[in-house]
């Protein structure tokens, strides 16, 4: 079964990436599509790229950036759960992208965002020039919430609307069929 990676790209105290991912991971394995991996940037803890070396030289020297370089070449599809901080997506994702080069290439690629009236949609417009440049492909479906805050219950879990629901079953759908076509390609690089 192929692997699906999800990144809470946010590491703010009260994020509600928290409860967007939560929501999202348990539907992708009730999906049963994937083999899904949920990592938390928080927990993950990578300090600020600190690696001597270029990342495309993949001679990693750190505990953390080996742990992270193996998590992310395990995996056959990702999907970045990501908040928009002031028109962009937030320093730590950035930071995680950034310490590495080939694990990324040639992964079908889903965003989940959330924000307020926008969305989320800007900092998935940054994130698509970066994630090319790293040679993942973006499926063409992606779940933007709207009003997050709006969205949770009194335990502080998101309460999904049939939108939401539709738009992560197809991007599953996008995902699954894109990892079929681009696995030769991430078998000869």
């Amino acid at each position: 079964m192929p692997k699906l990676l999800i990144i809470i790209g946010s590491t703010r105290p009260g994020r509600i990436g928290l409860p967007v991912a939560g929501w999202f991971s348990k539907l992708a394995v009730a999906d049963g599509r994937f083999d899904v991996q949920l990592v938390d940037l928080a927990e993950l803890a990578l300090p600020f790229l600190d690696e001597p070396d270029h990342p495309a030289l993949r001679n990693y020297t750190t505990p953390h950036a080996l742990e992270w370089s193996a998590i992310v070449d395990s995996a056959d599809a990702i999907v970045l759960v990501t908040a928009e901080y002031n028109f962009g997506y937030p320093a730590p994702l950035k930071n995680a992208l950034d310490y590495l080069y080939h694990e990324w290439r040639n992964k079908p690629l889903g965003f989940v965002s959330y924000g307020g009236v926008a969305a989320g949609t800007r900092s998935v417009q940054q994130l698509q020039q970066v994630t090319s440049a790293l040679q993942m492909v973006t499926v063409r479906t992606s779940v933007h919430i709207p009003f997050v805050f709006d969205m949770l219950d009194a335990n502080g879990e998101l309460v999904p609307n049939a939108q939401m629901h539709a738009a992560a079953t197809s991007m599953f759908a996008e995902l699954e069929a894109l990892n079929v076509t681009l696995a030769s390609a991430r078998a000869v690089s």
